[in-house]
């Protein structure tokens, strides 16, 4: 193309270099070697055991490479495939540590011999076709909320993300779990997606987020009308049987869709084999009766409520008081559990404009009190903190949890499904997760506390999307950084950290 009335032209490069634009993307093949992640993917996943072609292993983590990379559906795939360089640390990595006959058990899964170092998008689809269940979607009733049943191949995600939450809980050893039950919405326009309660078609799967570690959990895939409270307590259950060893205590937090009475019950009567008492905060119905408790509260008993901002605590006009309250469910059974109810206001300041009708519908539950209108909420718990702290406590689901979620939709490729079937977008959902739990480790393990709060993008910028260039010397594969770059010494010191997590746990 001539250059015309622009200042420079493009020209296709007619010999190979080893260029990439990803020489800091081989660092999590780094972290993944070190957690011998492929081997759990090969260990649980059975999707491609004895055939031709790509393996389990192999799909996968180049699909969690993509997340990390930051491509957004299938096809992207193509754009790595593109990369020669990384493609070649691709290829490198796969033969590490291989005995020769595990090498040419490898090279024979391929008859024509092998030409791509990632799938082709044609594969992966055929691949993610093994994770749907066309039996269970004849099951399916018009109308009603129905969580298809995780096939073997879909199953083994879970023991995969098992694994390496292990590997996270060994290096960093946590004896406490708080863990945060949420719900988020991919909104999608897919044919055979359903509508959600927001009024458009959306998938909706449930979360289980670990807060002390910083990942996931665990995390069901489900249609857009299935209730965030539909079968909780199962998830919860599931939850709990992924925490690794060392977990002594756990706590529950949830926003109103975990106001199910038999999950409440079942942690406060301690029915975990495991775990026993399980304390939680859940947010509650502000139902007709509870504003009625709300009422009933002595003015003198509202108490401010602080905020910690820079080291210091800070009032709020937000104010806590103790609600003397047993809703029907359990107040008809003598035996059953007493809990303990709080209720939270904040004052309305809205300004009226001239001509304007005052507004009296709010998207969240407000009541008038002795001539003010507020903001309610209520918080059902069977901890014994003090009020103010307990709530303070709470509202920290609305961060890191609510936050995950915008990372998983908006920075990994969570929110743009590749297929209109829903065991397809179930498998698709799960790499997404241990894209995001693999991340979470190399921030938390590898880069430093000061980068656990790091979003994808700063990430993507000092570490990942590097210029480099890919050589081979004596045996040994290089990767080439410009003279003097910035992020040179980043590099150096994540890999003498993933040495060090090699060795084992310090201490």
């Amino acid at each position: 193309m001539a250059q015309g009335q622009l200042p420079f032209q493009y020209e296709e490069e007619r010999r190979e270099f080893g260029m990439t634009a990803l020489a800091g993307l081989p660092v999590y093949l780094d972290l993944a070697q070190v957690m011998k992640l492929r081997e759990s993917i090969g260990r649980h996943l059975h999707v491609r055991d004895g055939g031709q072609g790509w393996s389990d292993a192999q799909v996968v983590m180049s699909l969690i490479l993509l997340n990390i990379a930051g491509g957004q559906c299938v096809d992207d795939l193509r754009v790595m495939e593109g990369d020669e360089g990384f493609c070649r640390v691709m290829r490198r990595v796969e033969l590490h540590g291989l005995k020769r006959r595990q090498r040419r058990q490898l090279e024979r899964r391929w008859r024509k011999g092998r030409c791509r170092a990632v799938p082709s998008p044609s594969s992966v689809f055929r691949y993610l076709d093994a994770f749907h269940d066309e039996g269970q979607e004849r099951r399916r009733e018009k109308g009603k909320a129905f969580i298809p049943e995780m096939n073997g191949h879909l199953r083994g995600f879970w023991g995969v993300n098992k694994d390496l939450l292990c590997f996270a809980q060994r290096h960093e050893p946590q004896e406490t779990a708080t863990l945060d039950i949420d719900a988020t919405l991919v909104e999608t326009r897919k044919g055979d997606a359903l509508w959600s309660y927001k009024h458009f078609k959306a998938y909706q799967p449930l979360n289980v987020w670990w807060a002390e570690q910083g990942v996931v959990l665990h995390t069901e895939f489900r249609d857009g009308n299935v209730p965030a409270g539909y079968e909780q307590l199962r998830v919860f259950e599931e939850a709990l049987e992924a925490l690794p060893e060392g977990v002594k205590r756990v706590r529950m937090r949830s926003d109103t869709a975990g106001y199910q009475h038999d999950l409440l019950r079942w942690c406060e009567e301690g029915r975990s084999g495991r775990f026993g008492r399980i304390e939680f905060a859940v947010g509650c119905d502000v139902t007709g009766e509870f504003r009625a408790a709300v009422m009933d509260v002595a003015e003198g008993e509202w108490k401010r409520l602080y905020v910690e901002r820079d080291g210091q605590l800070v009032e709020t006009d937000r104010q806590w008081a103790e609600v003397c309250f047993v809703p029907n469910a359990i107040g008809r059974s003598k035996k059953g559990p007493a809990y303990r109810y709080l209720a939270t206001r904040e004052p309305l300041r809205q300004l009226e404009l001239p001509g304007v009708e005052v507004q009296r519908s709010f998207p969240f539950p407000t009541m008038e009190l002795r001539g003010q209108r507020y903001k309610v909420f209520g918080i059902v718990t069977n901890m014994e903190w003090d009020g103010g702290e307990l709530i303070g406590w709470f509202y920290k689901r609305c961060g890191k949890s609510e936050e995950a979620h915008l990372v998983m939709k908006e920075e990994l490729a969570g929110g743009r499904l590749p297929s209109g079937k829903f065991g397809q977008n179930a498998a698709w959902w799960w790499m997404m997760v241990l894209a995001f739990n693999l991340n979470a480790v190399m921030k938390g393990l590898v880069l430093g506390k000061s980068w656990v709060s790091k979003r994808m993008k700063a990430i993507r910028y000092h570490l990942i999307r590097l210029p480099g260039r890919v050589l081979e010397r004596s045996r040994r594969l290089i990767i080439r950084l410009g003279r003097g770059h910035p992020c040179f010494g980043l590099l150096l010191d994540a890999r003498a950290r993933i040495n060090e997590l090699a060795l084992g746990p310090s201490g």
